[in-house]
């Protein structure tokens, strides 16, 4: 009995002294999480923030490089079949024993309608419980780099959703919520303590977790906060310690305060313009029985007329790298000798639209969120004067990502920008995702404007199941190549990551723009 009294009062000293460094993150971004289901929206911010609550099968390190989470060991037993063993052990936040029946439930909630992860489980066949702790995904095709897919595919507890009727995921298209969207049980690092949409999130450590912290964050306090310089001042009155992103006019304002830094790199996202190629007629121009953008001459016009090297230098300070191809440097597959805008020629803009039967321009509207991307609002309007040069008048409608989403999402839009970081950091996941053909099995689940070239499709198909690297890359080039020739969408820029922190605050930075509070220390203020 004295041993164990003398244990206990060990263990205890031990929790005090573990406890004594703790601390509160105090975190701002210029938009908010959207909801607390990790499978509603296929969304950085959003899978970043759920990412600290909720956990997936395997996970990026501080290299990018793969490594287990809830399931220790990856192997394939045949060119469609991988199986997952699981980390056992582990519990959700609830107390209730993570399975593989929440692998299995999970998977399927993925897939199901009004999911936004379609595009992860569009290429398995099937997912099978061989015991509470193994679990075989079939794939309809090989599919070498599945692990790399599920990185963003977050696991639930079964019996929780079951439990609270949330067995669906929530559906931002058509604005239908459940439990899920307020409530959250996770077996991540932090447990959900308080979700006021719009205002503020609080997460705090959760101290069952199987994993090992390497940071002090006991307690993360997230804060949307739209206006850029109500953000920056309350970066510098220290009511803060992390804001992301930093405003490109006041990087250097926040580097020279004795108390911030500014932590920089590159980003693998890269934004782009994307034009309604479906309808025969426009839901948002003055053009009446036809659509502009069927016609390529229409869509070379625009890629033409925009001032790139403006955007670049006025509106990105020089924070953002033009870019010819749908995927940056960083993603496997990118093709750097193919990464060449055409030229921007307002005359061959002109002509181009004027061969196409616009002489003299037409209207069309066009979607921009003004809380999602560096300087979104801001490219959008540089977007709209640079086409005013060409005849073609947009009628822009900028607006927070809580409307923007849902609505372009249903393709309720003509005229678009978007930005898209490959979560499988492979060309592949931009190739299905934005330019593969629409399908309702999530093939091209976020091609909008639905450009559809069967070849393209093809080669998608191809890509997902080659082997051998030398044949891949080569079919990747030909896709590249078809995308190109059609301008199927316009790429603008990879753009630059910019986060402003106490220097009181360590943390890590990686290119996908995901922020990990395990990784977090913050020293006496």
């Amino acid at each position: 009995m004295k041993h164990f009294r003398l244990t206990a009062l060990a263990a205890s000293l031990a929790l005090i002294a573990g406890f004594a460094s703790a601390a509160t993150l105090r975190v701002a971004n210029v938009g908010d999480v959207q909801s607390m289901d990790p499978h509603s929206l296929n969304e950085t911010l959003q899978l970043s923030f759920t990412g600290n609550v909720y956990e997936a099968l395997v996970q990026r390190g501080k290299d990018m490089k793969l490594v287990p989470a809830l399931a220790t060991k990856w192997t394939q037993s045949s060119p469609t079949v991988w199986r997952f063993e699981l980390r056992k052990g582990v519990k959700f936040h609830d107390g209730t024993p993570f399975t593989a029946d929440d692998v299995v439930f999970s998977f399927q909630r993925g897939a199901a309608d009004g999911s936004d992860m379609k595009g992860y489980t569009a290429p398995i066949k099937e997912v099978r419980k061989i015991n509470e702790s193994t679990v075989d995904v079939e794939t309809n095709a090989p599919f070498p780099i599945l692990p790399d897919t599920l990185t963003s595919l977050y696991v639930l507890s079964k019996t929780w959703c079951e439990a609270n009727k949330a067995e669906r995921p929530v559906d931002r298209r058509k604005g239908v919520e459940n439990a899920a969207s307020f409530r959250a049980n996770g077996t991540g690092p932090y447990r959900l303590k308080e979700r006021q949409p719009s205002t503020r999130t609080v997460i705090v450590r959760n101290l069952n977790w199987w994993g090992q912290f390497e940071g002090n964050v006991d307690e993360v306090v997230f804060t949307p906060i739209g206006n850029d310089a109500t953000r920056v001042a309350a970066l510098l009155s220290g009511e803060i310690d992390v804001m992301e992103p930093v405003p490109l006019q006041d990087v250097e304002r926040v580097k020279a305060s004795a108390n911030l830094d500014v932590l920089q790199g590159p980003e693998l996202r890269t934004i782009f313009l994307g034009m309604d190629q479906k309808r025969d007629e426009l839901q948002f121009s003055n053009v009446k029985g036809k659509n502009p953008f069927k016609d390529k001459r229409v869509r070379q016009a625009l890629y033409q007329a925009i001032d790139i090297d403006g955007i670049k230098s006025r509106v990105m300070r020089n924070a953002a790298m033009p870019t010819a191809l749908m995927v940056g440097p960083g993603v496997r597959g990118f093709q750097a000798d193919m990464n060449k805008r055409l030229p921007y020629d307002l005359e061959a803009a002109k002509k181009l639209l004027a061969d196409a039967g616009y002489p003299s321009g037409f209207e069309v509207g066009m979607n921009c969120p003004n809380d999602r991307y560096v300087n979104d609002g801001p490219i959008c309007q540089a977007v709209a004067a640079s086409l005013a040069r060409i005849g073609v008048k947009v009628n822009l409608q900028t607006e927070t990502k809580n409307t923007y989403f849902p609505k372009i999402l249903r393709r309720d839009t003509s005229f678009y920008l978007l930005g898209w970081t490959p979560s499988t950091t492979d060309a592949h996941d931009a190739m299905f995702a934005l330019m593969a053909s629409p399908t309702d099995k999530g093939q091209g689940q976020f091609n909008l404007g639905s450009f559809s070239n069967p070849k393209f499709d093809e080669l998608t198909a191809k890509v997902q199941s080659e082997t051998d690297d030398t044949k891949r890359n080569a079919m990747i080039r030909d896709a590249f190549k078809l995308h190109q020739d059609e301008i199927g969408h316009i790429p603008l820029h990879q753009q630059s990551l910019a986060w402003g922190l106490r220097k009181n605050v360590s943390l890590v930075q990686l290119p996908d723009n995901r922020m990990f509070f395990k990784w977090v220390t913050v020293k006496g203020k």
